[in-house]
């Protein structure tokens, strides 16, 4: 085998006369040129797995409407009553107000089915549809993992623009938002528009940017159109999305989140709304009410908008979470919360509405063999389950509270391989392989220089860069390095040299004379810092 391998040139590493690379090393070199694996050129789509039967998901969806019709909402926004009382919802002696079932699933039918979020660079974006399968960072962690010290500190500005930085060049990651707070800064304002800043000058993947008073929405979307150089451009293609979490569990609409939701709208993108209550403390033990309340909620959060503003895109963000009721604690990697977030999106879509949920929200305190197994379990089984954005799924560590660099590497090589899961098998004439079959049984006995098995070498499989595939002794010759230490070398290889432009020299300008930017610009390039 290896005699044949060596003289077709199949699977060994080499150069021709030239001096040019052949075989596995030319194909390689290859792969390391692509932005992305041609195993996962096509987009991949979950929705094969399904924790609930169809009477179940009936029976879900009947015990939502009662909840909204019987139940109802407490401490809706002004704006909303505006609105939703001359549509025939109606307040209660207790000020809930309560939704008729004919306005709620006119509103379901009405809404949209499919929405885009835009990235700076067209073939970066996110089209959520029919199951269609997109990973975000999310977060919002206080703590990051030190790089040095591998001991957690309060998470920093800097620190977002690095994670920024990070994913900008990670492949299996489709979005970016804001992953760790930037804790130095108390300011509301300054804090807002200063994580808005640093995420837009780390990537050009879509972002997504949160504020904690709708009334700062202006700044932002006045930097913004000083980066797409000008309103008009910026709406051609409008790369940044906000929403938030409108819903205080349980039923209680949030005041300013809920008015930062409605007013998420002037960002031209969709609104994503999140909804996460908590089994057992603000939602029921019971999983299958758990679910029931987190998905009446989610649909509280869309009346909120598309009552207000009939027809905008809102992605469904029903994030059920987990406590340990030993301590009421959050649980991110329980096999609960797994099954409560798959739930979760086979419930949505039911609705036919784009989905987003939260997993991969470890509760080890490291990139670990515990960090390992909760992560794969909670964000395949989403996946699977159909959702279309899955959320915190790279870099988070201990229950969201911290975030890794070196995670962030671990879980974008995680992710690749849950969407090459996704995909699934192909079946075709040409897959079937029956004209290999019989060339190689009338020929040479083995597969591995037939011209299917060097075309199919990069469709069909995906290649891992950090988990090692090495036989033992080749790896203890290597210095018996692990995955952990891999991926701090590569995180750093990024970090010190993988400085974007992405908003230019005038632009950037611009918005410091403008704006409070507490970002330096020292920070934004190669320096020894890394």
């Amino acid at each position: 085998l290896l005699e044949t391998a060596l003289r077709t040139g199949g699977i060994m590493d080499g150069t021709s006369e030239d001096n040019k690379p052949r075989g596995r090393a030319a194909r390689r070199e290859a792969r390391e040129q692509e932005h992305t694996s041609k195993a996962l050129m096509d987009r991949v789509q979950g929705g094969s797995y399904k924790p609930f039967s169809d009477r179940d998901i009936e029976r879900i969806h009947h015990t939502v409407l009662d909840i909204l019709e019987n139940i109802g909402m407490a401490e809706p926004i002004p704006v909303l009553l505006e609105h939703a009382l001359p549509k025939g919802c109606t307040l209660d002696d207790k000020g809930r107000l309560r939704f008729p079932r004919a306005l709620v699933e006119d509103v379901i039918n009405a809404a949209p089915k499919s929405v885009t979020y835009h990235a700076k660079a067209p073939e970066l974006d996110n089209e959520l549809s029919d199951n269609k399968l997109y990973f975000d960072p999310g977060g919002e962690s206080v703590n990051t993992l030190d790089f040095e010290t591998g001991k957690y500190r309060p998470s920093t500005l800097v620190d977002l623009y690095d994670f920024g930085r990070l994913v900008d060049r990670l492949d299996h990651i489709d979005s970016f938002g804001k992953v760790v707070v930037p804790t130095e800064i108390s300011d509301h304002f300054l804090h807002d528009i200063n994580a808005a800043y640093a995420t837009a000058a780390a990537t050009q993947k879509h972002i997504s940017i949160g504020f904690t008073e709708a009334k700062y929405i202006d700044a932002a979307l006045e930097m913004l159109y000083i980066i797409a150089g000008g309103e008009e451009k910026y709406n051609e293609r409008p790369f940044c999305s906000s929403g938030g979490c409108p819903v205080v569990s349980p039923l209680t609409y949030g005041f300013d989140n809920a008015d930062v939701c409605v007013e998420a709208v002037r960002f031209n993108a969709p609104v994503s709304v999140i909804v996460a209550p908590q089994s057992g403390a603000t939602s029921p033990a019971a999983l299958a009410g758990s679910i029931v309340q987190s998905t009446a909620e989610t649909m509280a959060a869309l009346l909120l908008v598309n009552l207000v503003h009939p027809g905008h895109p809102v992605v469904f963000g029903s994030w059920p979470f987990v406590s340990d009721l030993r301590t009421g604690s959050f649980s991110g990697g329980s096999g609960e919360q797994a099954l409560l977030a798959a739930g979760a999106m086979q419930v949505a879509n039911y609705y036919g509405l784009p989905t987003s949920t939260g997993a991969g929200m470890s509760d080890s305190k490291i990139p670990d063999n515990q960090a390992g197994f909760e992560k794969g379990i909670t964000t395949l089984l989403s996946a699977m389950a159909g959702g279309n954005s899955i959320s915190e799924v790279c870099g988070m560590t201990a229950s969201l509270m911290g975030c890794s660099f070196e995670a962030m590497m671990i879980d974008n090589e995680m992710l690749g391989t849950i969407k090459r899961v996704i995909r699934g098998i192909e079946v075709t004439d040409e897959t079937l392989s029956y004209q290999a079959i019989k060339d190689v049984v009338d020929g040479p006995g083995h597969f591995l220089g037939h011209e299917q098995t060097l075309e199919m070498m990069e469709t069909e499989y995906l290649y891992p860069e950090l988990a090692d595939r090495n036989a033992p002794y080749y790896w203890e010759e290597q210095g018996s390095v692990d995955m952990l230490e891999n991926a701090r070398v590569q995180a750093k290889a990024i970090l010190s040299t993988h400085y974007p432009d992405y908003i230019g020299p005038e632009a950037d300008r611009k918005i410091r004379e403008r704006f409070p930017i507490h970002l330096p610009k020292e920070a934004m390039k190669v320096s020894e810092r890394w």
